[in-house]
């Protein structure tokens, strides 16, 4: 097959050798189970400790060494539990796959090319063990959307068929490398495969493609086509709104025989820094809804539309608040605020010091008035105890962390009530479980310290209420605090207490955490614990899960309405966050 791209060569050489090779590499594979046999072909030659037991899925009874004809290779042996596996219909070309039940599978690489396919089975798109997929050199005129469930693949080959388009649900799969789509009628690409950032090798020799494909591709390469894709994407509709879910309310505040009523609403949001908004960390998402610009007016926009008397907010820098934010808040909204970045910004210099991120609450000035604030810094409050200075793990794995919280006592004007409210961004990385739990053992402590001092009234308003001890002060605790709901975090939080030799704590010691355990004299619980977690917090390419949370005292404050997810419809279109509606992961 002649070359469309032949007479452009050169002046382009690189790029363009690279589709011309890869091309014909593809074009040698077009006879029936070519990769299968070639593996096949290797294996039998390969020392026999490197062969493995294949089981042939057109005959679950029988196996033999090395790689079956369907294309089968070795893969670890708990992925795809549970799946049944594609076996060839040899009888009837317009479909590719039959059921058969077989064992747990070993094989992550199919082989289903040069069969003369003219569509595929709905059961292939099952198969999310997949790491490879050849389709190449059949008679297929479209890929299903449902392709976009095979979410494990890093090479799809469909080179040599009748294809004209790809469907966008192909930008969901986010881990490809290589795409092969060498000879088909394909004239453009959807904007939605702009998602697709770890691709090394977009071919596409052989197809009428646009010349502006063309020649990005000759010119700087599959990468740089991806990225045009992906900055030149629409914007496209924005979900439905998040519905408010009320919930039943189950007790009353009350304090010494005084009944109390009020009500106020919050709002935790980790705005995600900007110094960490980049296209390193998030590939999948245009440069310019990453940047500040676009970003820091959406940031507010969302919180403006919660309308939330007491806003929580993390990783905010601190030009951001000072140059922005502060002012933003309290002219639009009525809000006053404290601020602290984490502890690091001492040592630095003051153009260093802007873009360090700390802990920011806002309050509406019309409800509340500010009675003390306090910084927590964790590192520096370790080195206050004596139980952790004899403890080397202390100086090894928190010292070196300088996250904080924020501890602020808020007081209702009309009602002349209090309520604590603090404000923490936890440490994030995950194989420090233990340096998350010793910060949040030493929140509680400080928690119950602060709330010890506004027991009574402060002397501006003598007349106000009276709290027989700390677990009587109405109490919220909020931030990011990077622990899923079955961390020992979470398990303290709710339960009260952990005990010394958690999981979490693994071999290292911390004084008196780990000899008595730990332990907090509050009821608390997560605002959306009554209901069930939210499907997440954080929305990414390669995770999804629940970090963020609002706690409350139980048995002093009652959840009347939460904020409800994102629209389920949408999600499935949407690789993850940040993207052109949503400002933060």
């Amino acid at each position: 097959m002649a070359s469309d791209l032949t007479a452009q060569l050169a002046g382009n050489s690189t790029h363009l050798a690279r589709q011309l090779t890869y091309a014909q590499i593809s074009r040698q594979s077009a006879s029936p189970h070519h990769h299968a046999r070639t593996a096949a072909a290797m294996a039998r030659n390969a020392p026999v400790a490197s062969t493995v037991t294949i089981t042939d899925p057109n005959n679950p009874s029988k196996s033999f060494n090395g790689l079956m004809k369907g294309g089968i290779v070795k893969h670890d042996e708990d992925s795809g539990r549970g799946n049944k596996l594609p076996t060839h219909n040899n009888n009837n070309n317009s479909n590719g796959l039959q059921q058969a039940t077989l064992v747990p599978q070993t094989w992550t690489t199919l082989d289903l090319g040069g069969m003369g396919l003219k569509n595929l089975s709905p059961a292939l798109c099952n198969y999310t063990f997949l790491t490879t997929l050849y389709l190449n050199y059949n008679n297929l005129t479209h890929l299903p959307s449902s392709i976009s469930n095979l979410v494990s693949l890093k090479t799809l080959d469909a080179s040599g068929n009748k294809l004209t388009s790809i469907p966008p649900e192909m930008g969901l799969l986010i881990n490809l490398r290589e795409l092969l789509l060498f000879d088909n009628n394909i004239t453009d690409l959807p904007n939605e495969m702009g998602s697709l950032y770890q691709l090394e090798t977009l071919g596409l020799e052989g197809n009428p493609v646009q010349p502006e494909i063309k020649n990005i591709l000759m010119k700087d390469g599959s990468a740089a086509v991806i990225l045009s894709l992906r900055e030149n994407a629409p914007v496209g509709m924005p979900p439905p709104q998040r519905e408010w879910i009320t919930v039943e309310s189950s007790s009353s505040e009350e304090d010494g025989g005084k009944f109390i009523s009020y009500t106020f609403s919050v709002f935790c949001f980790n705005i995600l820094c900007q110094k960490y908004a980049t296209a390193q960390a998030y590939g999948y998402t245009p440069s310019w809804a990453l940047s500040w610009d676009y970003r820091k007016e959406l940031i507010l926009s969302e919180i403006q539309s919660r309308n939330a008397d007491i806003i929580c907010l993390q990783e905010l820098a601190y030009n951001q608040y000072e140059e922005y934010f502060r002012h933003e808040f309290r002219e639009r909204a009525g809000y006053d605020s404290v601020f602290y970045p984490k502890s690091r910004a001492k040592t630095m210099s003051d153009k260093e010091r802007g873009e360090v991120d700390g802990c920011a609450t806002f309050f509406k000035s019309s409800k509340f008035e500010l009675i003390e604030v306090s910084l927590l810094e964790y590192n520096q409050k370790a080195l206050q105890r004596a139980d952790f200075k004899k403890c080397p793990d202390i100086y090894n794995r928190v010292m070196t962390k300088d996250n904080i919280a924020v501890l602020t006592m808020l007081e209702n004007k009309d009602t002349l009530a209090r309520v604590l409210v603090a404000n923490s961004h936890i440490h994030w990385d995950p194989s420090f479980a233990d340096v998350k739990l010793v910060q949040v053992g030493m929140l509680m402590d400080e928690i119950d310290k602060f709330a010890t001092k506004h027991l009574k009234p402060p002397t501006s308003s003598p007349t106000g209420v009276v709290y027989p001890n700390t677990s009587k002060l109405p109490t919220i605790i909020a931030g990011d605090f990077n622990s899923s709901p079955d961390s020992g975090v979470y398990e303290f939080l709710s339960k009260g207490a952990v005990k010394q030799n958690h999981a979490d704590f693994g071999e290292y010691l911390y004084g008196d955490y780990t000899t008595d355990g730990l332990s907090h004299k509050l009821s608390l619980k997560s605002s959306y614990a009554q209901i069930g977690e939210l499907p997440f917090t954080n929305y990414i390419a390669d995770f999804e899960g629940v970090l963020d949370y609002v706690w409350h005292s139980t048995n002093t404050l009652d959840v009347l309405s939460l904020l409800g997810p994102i629209d389920k419809d949408y999600l499935s279109k949407v690789v993850g966050f940040p993207n052109a509606h949503f400002p933060s992961e």
